[in-house]
């Protein structure tokens, strides 16, 4: 678990900055000029390994250097910069191999600024939206196939019905308990599949 250095500059990140290779010192020591001035009353630790910068309760920002690129981002990336990604490597600008690669100091100022106040107004990092995967539709039972094949204007219907559509007949059909039950119900599907109707239609303009 890692403590905050109570002063503005944490020793163990002018080590990191030492450490890194030639290319990489000069950004790093650039971003992090960059961020004490947009935000005097930063503070700096290490975090996950990396230099983090943490201001008014929560992380602002961090910055790491790698083998062959450097990398710097926002925690709040999409809320200071937009939803878009980098195309390659972590943080909010790419793979950087030099101050060049980041935006100019007036953007990246504005960016440090933008973040500091959602800080200072404890707006949290939006979570990530997980997509639901979709359930698959039953399988289509012999017997209600065989009366769509014999009913080109229902199985035209059905086939051009949307998943939710199609889902909501099989279900009715599979649910039947007695075969009496099911075969009404397939009659009554092809029915009004004819007539282009969904199994709900009864209730869509109610």
């Amino acid at each position: 678990m890692t403590s905050l250095v109570t002063t503005s500059r944490d020793p163990r990140v002018d080590a990191y900055i030492a450490r890194s290779a030639d290319f990489a010192r000069p950004i790093l020591e650039y971003v992090r000029a960059r961020v004490h001035e947009a935000c005097p009353d930063v503070e700096e630790t290490i975090k996950w390994g990396m230099p983090t910068f943490v201001y008014a309760g929560s992380i602002l920002c961090g910055m790491a250097a790698f083998k062959q690129h450097a990398s710097f981002g926002f925690w709040k990336h999409a809320l200071v910069v937009g939803d878009g990604s980098p195309a390659e490597g972590m943080g909010s600008f790419g793979k950087l191999s030099s101050v060049a690669d980041l935006p100019a100091k007036r953007q990246l100022l504005a960016y440090l600024k933008r973040a500091a106040r959602l800080n200072e107004q404890g707006v949290r990092t939006p979570a990530a939206r997980k997509a639901a995967t979709p359930k698959p539709l039953p399988e289509v039972p012999a017997d209600f196939a065989a009366a769509l094949h014999g009913n080109a204007a229902a199985k035209t219907a059905f086939e051009h019905f949307a998943p939710s559509h199609r889902r909501e007949y099989l279900e009715w059909i599979l649910d039947a308990k007695r075969e009496e039950t099911r075969a009404r119900r397939i009659a009554q599907a092809v029915e009004w599949l004819a007539e282009g109707k969904s199994r709900n239609w009864k209730y869509e303009n109610c």
